[in-house]
C-alpha cells in the first residue's frame, strides 16, 4: 500500500537539512524545518516552506528533544520525518515514537535500528547470515576486567569500541596491554556522553585497513539492491574526511562479492530505506572483508555515490517511505565515471584540529562541470561550539579518478569562507600527497602525513593587500579638505605612513605612499613597488607592478581576511607594542581553553603536585575532546569543575613551578 506525502518535516540542521529540502522541493513536497535558537537565522530554516522553533541552543534541549520534534510534525500537519544524518536518524525510540502518533518515520524499521544500533547484536546477527566478522569480544556486559583478560587472545593491536553511536567517538586504538586500562576508561567516559551508553567490546585491529563501505537501498516489497562501494579511508580519529566512489582497491568480482554481503546483512534485519554497511579490508589483503557496522540512515558522503549512478537517494528513501517498489533492479545500476568529496570542518589544522568558530564574513562557493557543493552555509551564518563542525561538502564527478581529483583541488581552491578558519588547505595538501593519487589508502594515513602539514606562510602579497584595504577603507571618495584624508596623508601631495601587520608568525610595516590610483609600497626594508588599489561590493583589485589580483575581502572590525588564488589570508593590523622578550613567561605556567565549550574532566584536585604532560583539565567542543596538560612540574591551581562551560582564552588552572633543588 502506498500514500502520499504533501508535508515533510527535516529533523536535522546544517548542510543536510538543506539538501534534503532540496528534493522535497523538486518533488514538490512541503518542507518543515527545525531550529534552536542557535540556528534561528540559519540557511536552512531561510529555505524551508515552514520553520517552527524547538528550544534553547544544547541539542538535548532542541535536536535531540523527542517531544519537541513531534510536537512541531503535529503542529504543522507534517505526514512524515527525514532524520537526515547525527541526532536522532539512529534513535529508535524516536522511530518508534512516530509510529505511535502515526507519522512515518523516513528511515528502517525500529527493529533493525536497535539491533544494527548495538554493535554487539550487529554482529551476532550478520555473523548468523554468513556475513564475515572481525575476531573480537562482544556480549553485552562486558568489564574492563573481561576486556582485559580477553586482549591478549585477541592480539594487539586491539580497537576498543562502543556499542552504541558511531562517527568514530569512545574508539580507541590500544597497542600495548598496560595502555588498555586507561583506554577503556576514557573510552566509557566518551561513550557516555555522546550516546547515553558506556558499554564497550573489543576488536583485532586490522593492520593497514581501509575503510569500504556499501549502500544499499531495500522496499517492504522484498526488493534490496546495493549501488556499490564507496572508499572511506582517509580519515582521522575515525572521522572521515575524503570519500570517493568506487573504490580504487577493489575488482569487479570483490565489489560483486561485498555487495552481496551487504545486500545479506539488511536482509538479516528485515531492513528498509537507504542504509550503509562497512567492512574492514587489508590493504594487503583486499579480496578479505569483514563487516564493521551497519548505519541505519542516510550518510554525509552519500553524495559521491549520488554521482556515480545518477540516482537521487533521498528521493528514494521518500518513495520507499511511501511503500513504493524499488525503480531499479541490481542489473539496472551502473557505476559511470568517479565521485570524490571533502567535507570543509570549522577545525584549525595547525593547531591539531581545534574546532573554530565565528561570524561568515563572506562566502564563496566553487560552480563548474563535475563541480557539487551540499552547504549549509550563507553569509552571517554564526558558527558556534554547539554541533558537529562540518560546514559544507565539496564534491566532484569526472570520467576517471585522476580527473575527479584534480577538479575537486580547483574547486577547494575557489572555495572560500572568510570570518572562520577551516580546514581546506589541509584538504588541498592531502590531495597532492603521492599516495592519495596513486589510491594507495588507508586509515591511518592522514595521521602519517599530519606531521608534514604546516600552513603556507604569509607572502609580502597578502600584507600589502590588507594594507591597501585598510587604506581604501579609510579613504573619502572625495577628500575636499585635509582634515578628510586620512592621518599621515597631504592634499598637496603624498607623505609615506605606515601600517604594522601580523600574519601567522610575521608582523612587518607596510609603507605607503601617494594615492590609491597612484601609489608606492614597501614591506619592511624590502624594495619599493608600484601598487594601485580598488575596492567595490567586497572585492579588493590589487594591482602590484602591473600584477593584477582580485581578492575576496571582509572585516568585522578586527583581522583582515582574504581569499585569492586559493589561498584564505587573515591579516591583522597591531596596534600595540610588542611584548619585550624579558617579560616572556618562564616557570609557573596557565592552562588556557583553546576554544569555546565544556568541560567534561577535571584531572587532579585543587592543590595537587603535578609532573609535565598530567593531563589537568579536558574541555570538549563540537563532540571533540581536548585534553590540557602541565607543561612544568608543580602544584596545580585548579579554576573549573566538569560540566562548566568555559569561553576560548579563560584560564582553566595554573601550575607553580617547582623549584629545582640546588645539586
Amino acid at each position: 500500500m502506498t500514500q502520499s506525502f504533501t508535508t515533510v518535516l527535516v529533523a536535522n540542521r546544517g548542510e543536510i537539512a538543506v539538501r534534503v529540502i532540496r528534493t522535497l522541493r523538486a518533488m514538490g513536497i512541503r518542507s518543515v524545518a527545525v531550529f534552536s535558537d542557535a540556528d534561528a537565522g540559519a540557511r536552512h530554516v531561510a529555505e524551508a516552506d515552514v520553520a517552527v522553533r524547538l528550544g534553547p541552543a544544547p541539542a538535548r534541549q532542541s535536536y535531540l528533544s523527542i517531544d519537541a520534534l513531534l510536537s512541531a510534525a503535529e503542529r504543522t500537519g507534517a505526514q512524515a520525518v527525514h532524520p537526515g544524518y547525527g541526532f536522532l536518524s539512529e534513535n529508535a525510540a524516536f522511530a518508534e515514537a512516530l509510529d505511535a502518533t502515526g507519522i512515518t518515520f523516513i528511515g528502517p524499521p525500529v527493529a533493525a535500528i536497535a539491533t544494527m544500533g548495538d554493535k554487539i547484536s550487529a554482529k551476532a546477527t550478520v555473523s548468523a547470515a554468513g556475513v564475515p566478522v572481525v575476531p573480537g569480544i562482544s556480549r553485552p556486559g562486558l568489564t574492563d576486567a573481561d576486556l582485559i583478560a580477553a586482549a591478549p587472545e585477541i592480539g594487539f593491536p586491539v580497537l576498543v569500541k562502543p556499542s552504541a553511536g558511531g562517527g568514530g567517538k569512545g574508539m580507541r586504538v590500544v597497542h600495548a596491554a598496560a595502555d588498555l586500562p586507561e583506554a577503556l576508561t576514557s573510552a566509557r567516559r566518551e561513550a557516555a556522553s555522546a550516546f547515553g551508553d558506556d558499554t564497550l567490546f573489543l576488536e583485532r585491529f586490522v593492520l593497514n585497513p581501509r575503510h569500504i563501505e556499501v549502500q544499499v537501498l531495500a522496499d517492504i516489497h522484498g526488493g534490496v539492491v546495493h549501488l556499490g562501494e564507496r572508499e572511506c579511508s582517509l580519515q582521522r580519529r575515525h572521522q572521515k574526511v575524503i570519500e570517493e566512489a568506487p573504490s580504487p582497491l577493489l575488482d569487479a568480482a570483490t565489489r560483486a562479492r561485498i555487495g552481496a554481503a551487504a545486500c545479506e546483512t539488511a536482509r538479516s534485519v528485515d531492513y528498509t530505506g537507504a542504509g550503509t554497511v562497512e567492512f574492514i579490508v587489508s590493504a594487503d589483503r583486499p579480496d578479505e572483508f569483514f563487516f564493521m557496522e551497519m548505519n541505519t540512515r542516510l550518510q554525509v558522503e552519500h553524495p559521491v555515490t549520488e554521482m556515480v549512478t545518477g540516482l537521487d537517494l533521498v528521493e528514494l528513501q521518500v518513495r520507499i517511505a511511501a511503500g513504493e517498489k524499488l525503480p531499479v533492479a541490481q542489473d539496472d545500476i551502473v557505476m559511470r565515471g568517479h565521485a570524490v568529496e571533502a567535507r570543509v570542518y570549522a577545525e584549525d589544522p595547525a593547531r591539531g584540529f581545534l574546532p573554530t568558530g565565528g561570524t561568515v564574513l563572506a562566502l564563496r562557493e566553487p560552480r563548474g562541470p563535475g563541480v557539487r557543493v551540499d552547504s549549509g552555509l550563507a553569509a552571517r551564518t554564526v558558527v558556534g561550539s554547539d554541533y558537529d563542525p562540518m560546514l559544507a561538502k565539496i564534491i566532484t564527478h569526472a570520467d576517471d579518478r585522476a580527473s575527479a581529483l584534480s577538479t575537486l583541488d580547483a574547486a577547494l581552491a575557489d572555495t572560500a569562507v572568510l570570518g572562520v578558519a577551516t580546514n581546506i588547505d589541509f584538504l588541498r595538501f592531502l590531495l597532492a600527497d603521492a599516495d592519495v593519487t596513486a589510491g594507495r589508502l588507508d586509515t591511518g594515513l592522514l595521521d602519517r602525513r599530519l606531521p608534514d602539514f604546516a600552513p603556507a606562510p604569509a607572502r609580502d602579497d597578502d600584507l600589502i593587500a590588507a594594507a591597501a584595504y585598510r587604506w581604501l577603507s579609510r579613504w573619502p571618495v572625495r577628500p575636499a579638505t585635509p582634515w578628510d584624508v586620512p592621518s599621515g596623508w597631504r592634499i598637496a601631495g603624498p607623505a609615506t605612513i605606515p601600517i604594522r601587520l601580523r600574519a601567522g608568525d610575521r608582523t612587518d610595516h607596510v609603507w605607503l605612499t601617494g594615492d590609491p590610483q597612484n601609489a608606492t609600497v614597501t614591506v619592511e626594508n624590502g624594495e619599493t613597488r608600484s601598487l594601485r588599489a580598488d575596492l567595490a561590493d567586497g572585492r579588493l583589485t590589487v594591482t602590484i607592478d602591473g600584477v593584477r589580483v582580485e581578492y575576496l575581502v571582509a572585516d568585522a572590525g578586527g583581522p583582515i581576511w582574504l581569499a585569492a588564488g586559493g589561498r584564505v589570508s587573515v591579516v591583522e593590523e597591531v596596534r600595540e607594542e610588542p611584548v619585550r622578550a624579558d617579560e616572556a613567561h618562564s616557570g609557573d605556567a596557565e592552562l588556557s581553553s583553546p576554544m569555546p565549550g565544556t568541560v567534561v574532566a577535571v584531572g587532579v584536585a585543587d592543590g595537587a603536585v603535578v609532573t609535565a604532560g598530567t593531563v589537568v583539565v579536558t574541555v570538549e567542543a563540537m563532540k571533540m575532546e581536548h585534553a590540557l596538560t602541565a607543561p612544568v612540574d608543580g602544584v596545580a591551581a585548579v579554576l573549573v569543575g566538569a560540566g562548566e562551560q568555559v569561553k576560548v582564552g579563560q584560564t582553566l588552572a595554573r601550575i607553580t613551578a617547582t623549584e629545582e633543588q640546588p645539586q
